[in-house]
């Protein structure tokens, strides 16, 4: 007898879905009440099962403003797995603590016969995926998930269709194609990611991103190219591209991505697609990196999951779809519906309008000393919200990744001039300090 609740949906009742948070994403601790933590080292099943749960890391305003309410308007009741429960601490419902990194300590987590288990982080979609496999439920395939997260397998796996240089940065041979990318292996963030031009420059950021970091760096050949992303969303029976930012980036050596700007895929989107399905990516949502140069599409990585920094609530605006909804959806074996756009080869039919994601970005260390606080409102036709990703009084170490935005502008409106100028009218008005 399946002993996860059941809620009302299109086709009348079904099974609510389990999600599972991990080690890098969204946290909680085992038996927590709201903002009530009760932490055990034990693998002991929980004694109420569970309808949703969801494995995460460390909190994300993904899953705390976007997955999480969109459960709670489902209906679903929610258990958040996670290694790090006081990272959650005020989110509402029960918080498990769990070794996320470990799909054997998820299955111990989770209640007999689950409807579904979810995760939107990028270092947790294997075990999550294994877990979900055990239980027999709807998810992504883990072998595609491991593929997607490490990136010498997604060059090696890819090199049939589009072989790219890639070496352990340890082993690199003397006839390497400088310039090089120097990155972690299953990094994120743009952290630790350098363009380096020949081998003395190699060995000099090698060991200095190994004296402050474990685990395998690798050495690729640099992609030329304009930056994109592409944003799609499967069911398992079909993969729907929902769409496009081109994105941009600071200057060489580093990696920043600085702001993202709506727009229709570009013509050489098959192409990823078709990489893609190599990798066996195509269930749930995926936010891929590429660039185009002279016709040809290459990947930079694959993150499974969905777009981060402030751009996903963007791109729910910009559709007009509930989207957290839609991605837990497929996780419970629901269908793609017909308000899922489908963009592959121009713009979106129901996208509204012209959009804009951009980064304060800190320019020194100090401490921030002034900044706004979140907000939303419209000026004019354009609607823009700002959601702060420091505090006043937060320490800040300068580390040209992504790690040093102070906050994210979001901007929608009806033509991209529009948005442009209230953006300018946004940065002018308000002051971020660092001293």
């Amino acid at each position: 007898m399946r002993s996860s609740s059941r809620i009302a949906g299109r086709g009348g009742t079904r099974d609510a879905i389990v999600l599972a948070c991990g080690p890098r994403r969204g946290h909680y601790g085992d038996g927590c009440e709201l903002g009530k933590a009760y932490l055990t080292d034990s693998l002991e099943r929980p004694t109420v099962a569970a309808s949703l749960y969801v494995v995460a890391g460390k909190a994300t305003d993904s899953v705390t403003h976007g997955f999480l309410p969109a459960a709670a308007r489902l209906g679903l009741d929610v258990v958040l797995l996670t290694d790090r429960p006081a990272a959650h601490a005020d989110v509402a419902g029960r918080v498990v603590e769990c070794d996320v990194s470990d799909f054997r300590h998820i299955i111990a987590r989770v209640g007999d016969e689950p409807a579904g288990i979810f995760s939107n982080s990028d270092f947790l979609q294997a075990p999550a995926a294994l877990a979900a496999a055990y239980f027999g439920l709807p998810g992504k395939d883990w072998r595609a998930a491991t593929r997607a997260k490490d990136k010498a397998l997604t060059r090696r796996h890819l090199a049939a269709l589009d072989p790219v240089f890639s070496a352990d940065a340890f082993d690199v041979p003397p006839d390497a194609p400088y310039p090089l990318v120097l990155k972690p292996r299953e990094g994120v963030a743009s952290e630790d990611v350098f363009l380096v031009r020949d081998a003395r420059e190699l060995e000099a950021r090698r060991g200095e991103v190994a004296a402050r970091r474990d685990g395998p760096l690798v050495a690729e050949e640099y992609l030329p190219g304009r930056l994109h992303t592409l944003e799609t969303l499967g069911d398992g029976r079909e993969m729907r591209v929902l769409g496009s930012y081109r994105t941009t980036v600071s200057p060489p050596p580093f990696f920043v991505e600085e702001r993202l700007e709506w727009a229709p895929p570009p013509p050489e989107t098959p192409q990823i697609l078709a990489q893609l399905d190599a990798l066996g990516v195509g269930f749930g949502a995926c936010h891929t990196e590429f660039v185009v140069h002279e016709g040809r599409a290459r990947i930079i990585e694959v993150n499974y999951r969905l777009i981060g920094d402030h751009c996903d609530f963007l791109l729910a605006d910009l559709l007009g779809v509930p989207l957290f909804e839609r991605i837990l959806g497929v996780h419970l074996g629901e269908p793609l519906g017909p308000d899922v756009p489908s963009a592959v080869g121009g713009d979106v039919p129901s996208a509204r309008g012209h959009a804009v994601a951009e980064a304060v970005i800190a320019n020194r260390a100090g401490v921030l000393r002034a900044a706004p606080g979140p907000m939303e409102f419209d000026d004019g036709a354009v609607r823009l919200a700002y959601r702060p990703q420091r505090a006043v009084g937060d320490p800040v170490a300068l580390t040209r990744t992504n790690r040093d935005y102070l906050g994210t502008v979001r901007a929608i409106g009806p033509a991209r001039d529009e948005v442009e100028a209230a953006l300018a009218r946004f940065r002018s008005a308000h002051d971020w300090t660092i001293a």
